[in-house]
């Protein structure tokens, strides 16, 4: 039987990759995203490979979650991945200077979002022994960096969620992955720098970035592991990239 993953964030960047590369394994996809005529496209684009369903919510809105996964066959419901894609990141000032509407979209779609969705979710892992999720950190979640004190504190706490959630899950037969990508080309710096896009294109000006496809393959390497191997914590950077902010460029 077909493998199901539910994939939060699927309309763009790494959720919309790891989905592709999820339908070139034979897995059934449900695609959540905000955007309805984007999950339209990528159920036709897909469907022509696997069985994809979607689901439209907002992962900031715990009533939407809810009620959204809740509409979800019992077939359906019998969720065997689930990838914690969706967040964000607005703006980039000294933390005396940020704004709080900002913070409250990063920590909401950040944090509480994958709290919201997990929820949801983990105990149909529980009930069947089995499960894996894999939650999207950052290099930002391992290394603080000036004018991104709010990001990185979102990404840190995703980063001790997962070693939370591996805590108590692990018994139950549930891995684990805890995924931090460095920079990679994607709609981030658009909706950090909110459209502007000359600030944006900067961000990956003098090197080569990471693309959603390389951290796609790191997702599909690590949920396909043997039963008896976890890849607990992975961290990936572009080649020029040393450090959170530490990139050689030509």
């Amino acid at each position: 039987m077909a493998r199901i993953a539910l994939i939060t964030g699927a309309t763009s960047g790494i959720g919309r990759a790891t989905a592709e590369a999820f339908a070139d394994l034979d897995f059934n996809l449900i695609l959540c995203g905000r955007r309805q005529e984007r999950l339209d496209e990528l159920q036709e684009y897909l469907g022509a490979k696997t069985t994809v369903t979607t689901l439209n919510f907002d992962v900031r809105n715990w009533v939407e979650v809810y009620e959204s996964i809740n509409t979800l066959t019992e077939e359906w419901k019998a969720i065997d991945i689930l990838v914690n894609s969706a967040g964000n990141a607005y703006g980039m000032s000294a933390i005396q200077d940020g704004e709080p509407d900002d913070w409250d979209q990063m920590i909401d779609g950040n944090v509480q979002g994958l709290l919201y969705v997990s929820k949801a979710v983990m105990p149909g892992m529980v009930t069947r022994k089995k499960g894996h999720i894999v939650n999207l950190s950052s290099v930002a979640g391992k290394e603080t960096y000036p004018n991104g004190a709010v990001y990185c504190a979102s990404k840190a706490a995703v980063e001790a969620l997962s070693n939370g959630m591996r805590l108590d899950l692990t018994q139950h037969g549930i891995k684990v992955t805890n995924i931090a990508p460095g920079a990679v080309e994607t709609e981030f710096s658009m909706v950090r720098f909110k459209g502007d896009k000359e600030r944006a294109d900067k961000i990956y000006q003098g090197f080569t970035p990471l693309t959603p496809e390389d951290i796609a393959d790191s997702i599909v390497f690590a949920v396909t592991t043997p039963a008896h191997v976890t890849i607990a914590d992975m961290t990936i950077l572009a080649g020029a990239q040393a450090g959170a902010q530490t990139i050689h460029r030509k």
